[in-house]
């Protein structure tokens, strides 16, 4: 099979296409052929080394990518539900695997996409990312019908799926953020915001105004401003930390003091600790995402641009969210 590697953490040369054996499914396990497979922060961050020395994540060589979409390939001992030729998409548990012509995956991580009119690309690009949403919002921490919410980064990967998500579950009002820069990306987007704000003004622009909830995968100044933008009993919700600040800290007397819910949601810790959440999720995510509320820009390479990709989404010039195909 066609694969990416990196071949030593590093700046994205360290990306190399090469030939791997096609890999066979052990018991539990679907092979899927690889039609797109999505380029997320995570593979970046993994590349760099910025997690190294984290339990559980690859060293090099490994073949990185955590989401991916395509047909069933072969089904290991025991695997039901699936059948060859369905088309599926999946998460991977450890971040790698995507960036290749076939991927192997626990039975418990892919979800069929079979019978629902969306493109593959547009699966893997928000299907996985919108099953996180709304495990964040009904299990990390409860958004009911009829609260606002804030979502920073409004555009970014994961970002971009909780409008949709929210709006499913009956938010009253949803307001997105974004640099100066993506504000003209903003105004010509399809996601079901009722406002898409700039971040850098973040106190003018939205007027005093409060929410329930805010979703924060930004962090840096912006995870602090959130705290002012909580109303009485609001909860913020960490997902990330785009701005690479990772010295930032928040205040705990603020967070007691303004009698608020501050929670950290990380996907890769909470799904293989909470396998029943995905069925319910997937069901969710992909119902919204044929509704159309979740279209997202999306750019499609060849899996050979992979150091491209990278490249794009350190500098911060990805339009939307970069796909590869093998």
């Amino acid at each position: 099979m066609k694969a990416v590697q990196v071949t030593r953490f590093g700046a994205p040369d360290v990306l190399a296409v090469t030939d791997l054996p096609d890999p066979t499914p052990g018991p539990g396990q679907v092979a899927i052929d690889v039609t797109h497979a999505a380029v997320g922060l995570i593979d970046v961050y993994i590349r760099q080394g910025l997690y190294k020395d984290r339990e559980g994540l690859p060293q090099p060589p490994y073949v990185p990518g955590l989401e991916v979409a395509g047909t069933v390939r072969a089904l290991g001992d025991g695997v039901t539900g699936f059948a060859v030729g369905e088309k599926v998409v999946a998460l991977s548990a450890d971040a790698t695997g995507g960036y290749a012509s076939v991927h192997l995956s626990d039975q418990t991580r892919v979800v069929s996409t079979q019978g629902y009119d969306i493109d593959p690309a547009l699966a893997v690009a928000v299907v996985p990312n919108a099953i996180m949403a709304h495990v964040a919002l009904t299990r990390a921490i409860t958004m009911s019908a009829g609260e606002s919410i804030l979502i920073h980064g409004a555009l970014g990967a994961l970002a971009a799926a909780f409008p949709g998500i929210a709006r499913q579950l009956g938010a009253s009002r949803v307001v997105g953020t974004v640099r100066t820069e993506r504000m003209g990306a903003a105004a010509a987007t399809k996601l079901p915001y009722d406002a898409i704000v700039d971040s850098a003004e973040l106190s003018d622009a939205l007027g005093g105004e409060k929410f329930d909830v805010i979703i924060d995968p930004v962090g840096g100044a912006v995870r602090t401003q959130s705290l002012d933008l909580l109303a009485p009993s609001g909860r913020l919700l960490l997902v990330g930390n785009a701005s690479g600040d990772w010295t930032h800290r928040i205040d705990g007397n603020q967070i007691w003091y303004s009698n608020v819910v501050v929670a950290g949601f990380n996907a890769g810790v909470y799904l293989p600790a909470h396998p029943d959440a995905i069925g319910p999720a997937a069901e969710a995510a992909l119902t919204a995402v044929a509704a159309g509320l979740a279209d997202t820009e999306i750019e499609v390479l060849p899996l050979t641009d992979a150091s491209t990709a990278h490249e794009r989404l350190e500098n911060h010039t990805a339009n939307g969210r970069i796909v590869l195909t093998p």
